[in-house]
């Protein structure tokens, strides 16, 4: 294409032109600062004197006022300070100030609880475009009240934007100040870096956008570029190294020491971690002075979703029976494949403490006149946990349990695990359904008799499919039918419902991903068509939803059939658990509810069918998993992890925030991170959980503990 001769003129002269001054009165260390500091045709003078910062501005040349005391301070400046910027005729940008021209705030500072930053203009052209949802962490702000702001704070419902629109209670986050030729913003926008904003590629656009008002866009500012403190391991598409699944195994265990999830000693009496006594507190702040402990009082339940303007999450310290048991596999699974004995002390540890020291089976539990005797508690840090009693928690807490003992050959637990097969079993109904939740006034009123004989049908795979995998294990070290008969009319009634009748809890996704498991020792023990065929199926529906990248995307079923579907308002936005997601084909996986089990699923569907496709499957999802891996040596109580959301279309930690405990954040140390590290080992040790498993000796204990547990009239 030829270019006249006045455009390239006139293209030399931008090329070659002296850069355009740009004030900024911050400290050095301000995020907006570092990154612009490093742009071609930009000449940014810094100021750490409001004074010189004035008497330094040039006639029409642009400045930035920016907070280096934020959340904790508002700015303070003379009130003559817009009438000088007016007078030179400096396009500016102000932030957290603590009084504006024309403008009433409020003296006292509004921290958000459910507020998210949301674009309410086309100021930025389409990036980010209006009704796009922006996170601030940790956001605080000046309330005040003007029209036609650019990004107001609201509550509302939505993945990448407010999909129900802006509601009337919203108060104004950055807006154009009357009278004068600048930006105003009520919070700290240029806190991006530190604080964690995203999603990157919209907050480069809002700045970008800022930039080009105050250079009143005769310098053009091309891209805005910037390391995030929370990065992926790996890039999308770059070249990994041999050894990349062995160094997410290494990074993974090493991420419970690193985030303090192992209980120390000293911790105990801020726990309260008896049944009859509540927590006093269900998270603490992490820090480097929390030591370390060796499994002997526990572990920690999660880092939670929250984020402070520091990009720092705090400890969810709550004692589960479910990760308990995840996290020793974990330890134990890591052990074998990086050499590490340590590894083992720890796994047989956590054991030895939730089922034989703690209080989880020192009460009814462990009474055998009490309808609860022989299951395992839900949690231990308060009578909320104490009480609840989830079959499903049982069997995740039971198959973690089997892969330590399997790997470190300590029975010690045996007696205790076979107890509670058959505590699940008898609280389990004639068609093979036990129901989402058991309490323990239920059990006392009830007796186990009354589940035992009970006709429920709860086709709920996140509830009840990690149980049946139990019983057909259970089958196969005892070869009692009473572990078989049932569990296989349950599966069978449940995949004549595939998948529109069945009961989804935060998406269909991870009821298609909780199925497997089962399906695949069903086939272990009944190498059947029909078997196969089931199994078939639901593998045919969750690869359905694998992306290239080897991502699982989230799926909602129909909303009548969902327990937490996406927020049904802008009101309802974080009051409930829910979906990561607004609407189907949102490019987003979820690592707490259905990625973590497809990983589960797949591997033992491989080792149980040798179908190739199944295993190109399998490792596309173990490889896309140890890319997103977080990387962040600023932030140890995340670097190592695997965060419940990820766009696999941005390559970033992204999700709704929408749901009340496990936001898009959050790590949990039992779901999430246990079953991730103990699959990516097993597949370092070219081994399935069935195989691994298959020599235990728990059967010893079967004999006596049935005849106590089950007369012969139930049998």
């Amino acid at each position: 294409m030829f270019l006249g001769p006045l455009v390239i003129v006139y293209m030399l002269m931008v090329w070659y032109s002296a850069p355009q001054k740009i004030h900024v009165y911050s400290d050095e260390t301000n995020d907006l600062f570092q990154v612009i500091q490093k742009l071609e045709h930009l000449e940014v003078v810094r100021y750490d004197s409001l004074d010189q910062f004035i008497r330094g501005i040039g006639k029409g040349e642009p400045s930035l006022i920016l907070t280096d005391t934020y959340p904790n301070e508002r700015l303070e400046v003379p009130n003559h300070i817009f009438n000088l910027l007016k007078e030179k005729e400096s396009r500016f940008y102000v932030e957290f100030m603590d009084k504006l021209p024309g403008v009433e705030t409020q003296p006292k500072n509004k921290v958000s609880e459910y507020e998210r930053a949301v674009v309410n203009s086309s100021f930025f052209g389409n990036l980010p475009d209006s009704l796009d949802i922006l996170s601030v962490n940790g956001l605080t702000y000046i309330p005040t009240q003007v029209s036609n702001a650019h990004i107001v704070a609201a509550r509302v419902a939505g993945l990448d934007s407010a999909i129900y629109g802006i509601p009337k209670e919203n108060n104004p986050l950055l807006f154009r100040l009357n009278d004068y030729d600048g930006l105003v913003s009520t919070t700290g926008l240029s806190n991006f870096i530190k604080g964690r904003y995203a999603p990157q590629v919209e907050w480069q656009g809002l700045w970008k956008g800022i930039l080009q008002f105050l250079l009143a866009d005769e310098t053009v500012i091309e891209k805005l570029e910037w390391k995030p403190k929370i990065q992926t391991t790996y890039a999308r598409n770059g070249q990994l190294p041999p050894d990349y699944q062995k160094k997410s195994v290494e990074k993974g265990v090493e991420w419970f020491q690193n985030a303090k999830m192992l209980v120390p000693t000293d911790y105990n009496d801020i726990l309260g971690n008896a049944p009859n006594k509540e927590i006093k507190t269900k998270f603490i702040n992490w820090n480097d002075t929390i030591p370390n402990g060796d499994g002997t009082n526990g572990v920690f339940e999660c880092i939670f979703s929250r984020i402070d303007e520091k990009g720092n999450q705090p400890i969810g310290v709550v004692l589960r029976g479910d990760c308990t048991g995840e996290v020793a596999g974990a330890f134990a699974a890591s052990g074998k494949v990086l050499g590490k004995d340590d590894n083992y002390e720890i796994a047989n540890n956590l054991l030895e403490f939730y089922l034989k020291e703690s209080s989880a089976l020192k009460g009814e539990y462990d009474n055998p006149s009490h309808g609860a005797y022989g299951l395992v508690p839900w949690g231990i840090s308060s009578y909320a946990w104490y009480k609840a009693n989830y079959g499903d928690d049982n069997a995740r807490l039971f198959l973690g349990a089997i892969i330590t003992a399997a790997i470190t050959e300590n029975t010690n637990q045996d007696d205790t695990l076979m107890r509670m097969l058959l505590a699940l079993h008898r609280t389990t109904g004639v068609n093979g359904f036990r129901g989402d939740r058991i309490d323990l006034p239920q059990l006392q009123q009830n007796d186990w008799q009354h589940y035992y004989n009970g006709k429920v049908v709860n086709l709920s795979p996140h509830m009840e499919a990690y149980l049946w995998a139990c019983f057909l294990w259970a089958y196969d070290k005892t070869g009692d039918p009473i572990f078989l008969e049932r569990t296989k009319k349950a599966i069978k009634t449940t995949m004549e419902g595939y998948p529109h009748e069945w009961k989804w809890m935060n998406g269909l996704a991870q009821e298609k991903a909780r199925i497997l498991l089962p399906l695949a020792w069903l086939v272990r023990v009944e190498n059947t068509d029909e078997n196969r065929k089931m199994l078939y199926t639901a593998l045919d529906g969750l690869l359905e939803l694998q992306d290239e990248s080897g991502a699982i995307r989230e799926e909602l079923g129909s909303i009548e059939k969902g327990v937490f579907p996406p927020s049904k308002s802008n009101a309802e936005y974080g009051l409930h658990e829910a979906s990561l997601i607004a609407k189907n084909g949102d490019p987003v996986s979820d690592l707490l509810y259905t990625t973590n089990f497809a990983l589960v699923g797949l591997h033992e569907a491989w080792y149980t069918l040798k179908d190739p496709r199944i295993k190109e499957s399998v490792d596309q999802l173990s490889e896309f998993l140890c890319r997103i891996q977080v990387k962040s040596p600023e932030h140890p109580e995340l670097h190592g992890g695997w965060m419940r959301a990820f766009d696999f279309e941005r390559f970033e930690h992204w999700g709704s925030n929408a749901d009340a405990g496990w936001g898009a954040w959050a790590i949990e140390s039992g779901w999430t991170q246990g079953w991730i590290t103990t699959i990516l080992s097993l597949r370092e040790l070219d081994t399935s959980i069935w195989d691994l498993t298959k020599n235990s000796e728990i059967n010893n204990h079967y004999d006596a503990l049935k005849k106590e547990m089950l007369p012969i009239e139930h049998q």
